[in-house]
């Protein structure tokens, strides 16, 4: 057991490859997006690096999208610091259920942009829920809604963003 699975056992649920699909709202409730994805989420057993996400995005017109975010661990979270986004992941102690985790982060480039995010895993493991707010400069100007099901534990047979001859 890693040192990141000891001390956050509800992230390690969520270790494995996921597909799903994006929807975005506006602030009036009205759809301004969707897309598929296939998020790949590994806990590396690198104290530098103990989780690694790689999320493949593909849109019905054909275009695609991978983003890649390497984390460290610290006093309980998961942060992340790339060029797209600074934040933090932590599990939610007053869960009972321990299906919770919740997220911040700022965009980069993005003056004002914040987003916070929460995260339920099913009791069976095996679908995931995700809702983003996201606020520029305090005020709600968008949200996401995430649908997930769970596809492998083995993210290490995984390689690239086609996937067993599976486009996503």
């Amino acid at each position: 057991m890693t040192d990141l699975q000891k001390h956050m056992p509800n992230l390690a649920k969520h270790e494995g490859v996921w597909d799903g699909m994006y929807r975005y709202y506006d602030a009036n409730g009205d759809k301004i997006d969707e897309h598929k994805s296939r998020l790949v989420c590994r806990i590396t057993g690198d104290d530098q690096m103990p989780y690694h996400q790689t999320n493949h995005y593909s849109w019905a017109d054909g275009k695609t999208e991978v983003r890649d975010f390497k984390t460290t661990y610290s006093f309980g979270r998961i942060i992340f610091d790339n060029e797209l986004i600074y934040g933090w992941c932590t599990e939610i102690p007053a869960d009972d259920h321990h299906r919770t985790l919740m997220l911040y982060w700022q965009r980069k480039g993005e003056e004002g942009l914040e987003l916070y995010e929460m995260i339920q895993l099913s009791d069976c493991g095996t679908l995931r829920n995700r809702v983003w707010h996201w606020y520029k400069n305090g005020v709600l100007v968008q949200r996401t809604l995430i649908d997930e099901k769970f596809v492998s534990r083995d993210w290490r047979k995984i390689s690239g963003p086609s996937f067993n001859g599976e486009a996503i």
